[in-house]
């Protein structure tokens, strides 16, 4: 990573804020349906969740990637992050890889944001989402 010195000179280094550092939060979701409403309400609700139980605001966040399986097309979830105010977060949809089996109509989330040092994450599965992730307890 490079930052600007004090003669305005790029220097290798990295972000060394006032106690700040960069985490990342992981979360998920399942759609209803693949129907846009649904898939706005599904990450509308998982996104109030991951900003509200990491005490998020969004001058904070540096990024948001969505992604969704490949029942999902009637809406970009961005669009609900969007409506949530995050106007300024550069977000970016994708889809999952179509592993057999899986969890269909589901929607993932990876938040990149700035917090205190000593911020403790908090991981959001939602619904039937959380049995994706059943080995933390604390996303549930």
């Amino acid at each position: 990573m490079r930052s600007v010195g004090q003669n305005g000179d790029m220097q290798h280094g990295r972000y060394e804020g006032p106690g700040q550092r960069l985490f990342a939060v992981r979360g998920a979701v399942q759609a209803e349906a693949n129907e846009s409403e649904a898939i706005l309400a599904a990450t509308g609700e998982l996104m109030r969740e991951l900003i509200e139980r990491n005490g998020l605001e969004p001058e904070a966040m540096v990024s948001c990637l969505f992604t969704t399986t490949d029942d999902l097309d009637a809406e970009f979830p961005a669009v609900a992050a969007r409506d949530l105010g995050l106007t300024m977060v550069p977000l970016m949809c994708c889809r999952e890889i179509p592993v057999p089996g899986s969890m269909p109509r589901v929607i993932r989330v990876m938040l990149h944001f700035y917090a205190p040092a000593g911020h403790e994450s908090v991981h959001v599965y939602v619904g039937e989402a959380q049995k994706l992730r059943v080995d933390l307890e604390a996303a549930q």
